[in-house]
């Protein structure tokens, strides 16, 4: 992780509000019998760089899921910021705010795992903060390439006509001629820098932002009941045998989490 010798403070933090419009409850969901977050969890809690791991919710029982799969939810988010408009942002200013007024320090880097994007690995999530400290770059952001979806062939209407969107598409154009190559962002994994994240008010878009580029089967993003049938697809072909019921802590106390200030 380069030549400095401090060790960094490093915030993971997944947001999982309970409200969904598209799926109730879509964050606890069972996919493969197991609680779409526990995937999320589980690869953060087997990094070796996150200082400390915490999943901010507003939701009591997204809370118990969380903490039986051993995250740690230390606060439940206010209303204001668990609803329908309010900013992951907003959100992760809040969760990096309380923790580090709970330690008394400021944390170095912030990593927002999606629990919504289940394929990732811990490679990736550590891979991404390898990259952002080596780099210096102000956030690393997961991204996988668009084959069939280039904005080449993305089109708009006007008057009834077909026409290029936003770049010329010549005619019979393949494939493998689109160039040069395009990516999206996965909606998967936003690493930062705390600075970036609570001075200049950005989780990306700067011009030091970095690439961590997934396999496209990672990319999956779970938003309807068609997603989460694509996810049990690609478990069945990239399967993860580390994740499973059997992860959820049995007989354990939930604490209950403190209030926020």
């Amino acid at each position: 992780m380069g030549e400095n010798t401090t060790t960094p403070k490093i915030l993971g933090l997944t947001l999982a509000r309970g409200g969904s419009k598209s799926i109730h409850k879509k964050n606890i969901k069972l996919l493969n019998g197991v609680p779409l977050i526990a995937y999320t969890i589980v690869e953060a809690l087997l990094s070796r760089y996150l200082t400390r791991y915490i999943v901010s919710t507003d939701d009591e029982e997204i809370r118990d899921v969380a903490l039986a799969y051993g995250a740690e939810v230390p606060f439940l988010r206010p209303n204001n910021l668990s609803s329908d408009t309010a900013s992951s942002m907003a959100a992760m200013q809040h969760a990096v705010a309380w923790v580090e007024a709970d330690e008394g320090v400021h944390y170095d880097y912030v990593i927002e795992l999606m629990c919504t994007n289940p394929m990732k690995t811990v490679s990736d999530i550590d891979g991404s903060i390898q990259k952002l400290i080596n780099t210096g770059a102000d956030s690393v952001i997961a991204v996988h390439r668009l084959d069939d979806h280039h904005p080449i062939r993305i089109k708009k209407i006007v008057d009834d006509k077909l026409q290029d969107f936003c770049l010329p598409e010549k005619l019979e154009t393949r494939r493998q001629d689109l160039k040069p190559d395009a990516y999206i962002r996965s909606g998967s994994i936003y690493a930062l820098t705390r600075d970036h994240l609570m001075v200049d008010s950005q989780r990306y878009g700067s011009n030091n932002s970095r690439p961590w580029i997934l396999d496209p089967h990672k990319g999956v993003n779970l938003d309807s009941k068609m997603d989460f049938r694509m996810a049990e697809l690609l478990l069945a072909e990239y399967p993860r045998p580390h994740i499973n019921s059997d992860n959820a802590i049995k007989n354990t106390h939930l604490a209950q989490p403190i209030d926020p200030p």
